[in-house]
Parts: C-alpha cells; sequence; structure tokens
C-alpha cells in the first residue's frame, strides 16, 4: 500500500530526497506522496526510507491504496522500463 503524510508534518523535506520514485512532493501546507508513484520501496530496498527518516513519524501507510507486493513491484517496472529491481 502507499505511504501518505500527515498533518504532523514539520515540512523539513527529509523524505523527499530519500525518495527513489519521486512520488514526494512539497505540498500548499505539508509534503504529500504520489500514491502512483509510492512502491513502499518496493525495488530499491526491503522497508519504506521515508517512514525510517521522518523525525516525526509523520509517514504511515495509506489504507485507502492497499496493494500487494507484487502489484508494488509492477507498479516499479512501469516507473523503471528496463531497469532490475534491486530488492524484488
Amino acid at each position: 500500500m502507499a505511504y501518505k503524510i500527515t498533518d504532523e508534518c514539520i515540512s523539513c523535506g527529509a523524505c523527499e530526497s530519500e525518495c527513489k520514485n519521486e512520488a514526494i512532493s512539497e505540498g500548499e501546507e505539508v509534503y504529500i506522496i504520489d500514491p502512483d508513484k509510492c512502491t513502499e520501496c518496493i525495488g530499491w530496498v526491503e522497508s519504506s526510507k521515508c517512514a525510517e527518516i521522518c523525525p516525526v513519524d509523520a509517514c504511515i501507510p495509506d489504507p485507502g491504496h492497499e496493494e500487494t507486493r507484487e502489484q508494488l513491484l509492477e507498479k516499479w517496472r512501469k516507473l523503471h522500463p528496463g531497469e532490475t529491481p534491486i530488492a524484488a
């Protein structure tokens, strides 16, 4: 499932640079995650980097975007055609 950023976000920007899918961007008040680009870091690493790096735990799984590991990996392949996933 894609991640989302809660209102607890302090807009520090730490998460944006960690996202290799470029799914995170600065919103009007807090950073936001594009669920069409978020793969929970599947394809890159085994755990979500945004959640690991966030100093206020504002990056959480989004129950509105549940996906299987296979679906996340397929999304990664569409975002990175011709590349081989590092963590599959």
